[in-house]
């Protein structure tokens, strides 16, 4: 046996680089956790914000290089938490209360129901047929259904949770399978397509409405809805969506390998694919309607999944119940809300944007300066807080902003969106992060594209923005 064979012997040779020794996200992982127990050991803020930040930096590093598996830090999260006494339990697992959890609860038993009954696959192969045989027409086509989703669906967790199934039928359809870089560029395109365009739509995702309803309270300001949409869908929506779309087909390119037969016609609907249809059209009915009804769309996804349940139905048994359902992805999200929390509640969240806030060069007449210091401590805040976590923090000092930048307040509240639309982690985002596990994929590849898109949107995107904002007499 030669010695370069030995199991160890990479590890003992001096002139092997360290990246060889220890991966790059390994290597990340262990600096934060080595940073999450200094400031724990050296405390340089107040009690109980060191303990938050220790906690916060230690979970956004695991979380962030996914070295150990994503529901896995969350229970370390919770359980850290508790021991080290950095809030109350009622904020460390708010996120089991929310009702963002148990719409996707509900999601996730409709998910297996559209995967049993074959309306999945009837679904993908009229879309199929729509998008043609190119690849280029398949993500495009993906990320188009999730992008009008967004008009019609005001919950970004709702709209993955509906079209991961479906993305899925189609992604077989094509003939990519689990591991196949088509596969993997089906997924990321129904993610990232109903999520990160529609954030430029106003009642779309969470982070604008906790941005309009904090306005309206703190500063008696609501923007219209053609309003918001004018100011953000251009740039942010529009052109996004056409920088998404090539990048995806670039990095993970592949070939559609239709499977012999795919053409057939799949006959009529049988019974479980029309209850199930019925039910999912009414579900989105009531989604849409939700200004009128008033029900949240959490507890229509969860009438949905247990009527799905009900023995006479039959749509999903108890051992799909048990077996299909990914309740990890639960834990997951469970954890990202309650970090959020407990970093607001803390109130690391408005010393932190303080901080920011004090070192910016806010300053009036300085517009090009301001436009990209609202930006940045937008995705500053975003990156500690979570997407929603920001337009709460932020809010509340947007008068002071306001004063210091010369801007009116109401582009300072609207220049949150430029930074919480624009995820450098996976993690920042629920909906993300459900969305890839629905799809059975990896937040490795989801954070590749997160990087590069935040890349383009600053170097480009912005300065278009920037130009949009003035044509309209915005800043």
């Amino acid at each position: 046996m030669k010695h370069e064979s030995l199991p160890f012997a990479k590890l003992s040779d001096p002139q092997v680089a360290m990246s060889e020794r220890l991966p790059l996200p390994r290597l990340i992982a262990w600096m934060a956790l080595a940073a999450g127990l200094a400031v724990l050991v050296l405390q340089p803020l107040p009690e109980g914000e060191s303990r938050a930040l220790a906690l916060a930096v230690a979970a956004i590093g695991l979380w962030g290089t996914s070295v150990i598996p994503e529901p896995v830090t969350a229970v370390f999260f919770f359980t850290a938490a508790m021991l080290l006494k950095v809030a109350p339990a009622s904020v460390v697992f708010g996120g089991f209360e929310s009702a963002a959890l148990w719409l996707i609860f509900g999601g996730l038993i409709m998910g297996v129901a559209v995967r049993s009954t074959g309306l999945g696959e009837r679904i993908a192969t009229r879309l199929g047929r729509a998008f043609g045989a190119s690849y280029w027409g398949v993500i495009t086509g993906v990320t188009l259904v999730g992008v009008t989703m967004g008009f019609l669906m005001p919950s970004s967790m709702g709209r993955a949770i509906l079209l991961m199934p479906i993305a899925l039928s189609l992604a077989a359809r094509y003939g990519f399978k689990p591991g196949s870089k088509g596969h993997l560029g089906v997924i990321l395109a129904a993610a990232f397509g109903c999520h990160v365009p529609t954030f430029s739509v106003l009642p779309a995702n969470v982070p604008n409405l906790v941005l309009v309803g904090a306005a309206e309270t703190l500063w008696h300001y609501t923007p219209s809805y053609g309003q918001y949409l004018l100011l953000h869908f251009p740039v942010l929506g529009l052109l996004k969506t056409a920088v998404m779309i090539p990048l995806i087909v670039k990095l993970w390119p592949d070939t559609p390998k239709p499977m012999a037969g795919d053409a057939r016609d799949h006959g009529a609907m049988k019974a479980g694919e029309r209850q199930l249809a019925l039910l999912l059209g009414l579900a989105l009915v009531l989604w849409s309607t939700d200004f009128l009804h008033h029900v949240s769309p959490a507890w229509v996804s969860m009438a949905a999944g247990a009527i799905l349940l009900l023995p006479v139905v039959g749509l999903v048994d108890g051992k799909a119940f048990a077996e299909k359902i990914n309740y990890g992805s639960l834990f997951y999200v469970a954890g990202i809300m309650g970090l959020g929390a407990l970093v607001n509640q803390s109130g690391l969240g408005a010393r932190l944007a303080e901080a920011i806030l004090a070192v910016l060069p806010l300053a009036p007449g300085h517009a090009v300066t301001n436009f990209v210091s609202l930006a940045t401590i937008s995705s500053l805040v975003s990156v500690l807080t979570t997407l929603p976590g920001a337009p709460a923090v932020l809010t509340p000092l947007a008068g002071e902003m306001a004063r210091a930048s010369g801007l009116p307040i109401e582009a300072v509240l609207m220049s949150q969106v430029l930074g919480f639309s624009n995820p450098i982690f996976p993690y920042e985002s629920a909906p993300l992060v459900v969305a890839m596990q629905l799809g059975g994929e990896r937040l490795g590849p989801a954070q590749t594209l997160c990087l590069l898109l935040a890349a383009v949107t600053v170097l480009v995107l912005l300065p278009l923005d920037f130009l949009w904002w003035r044509l309209l007499g915005w800043i």
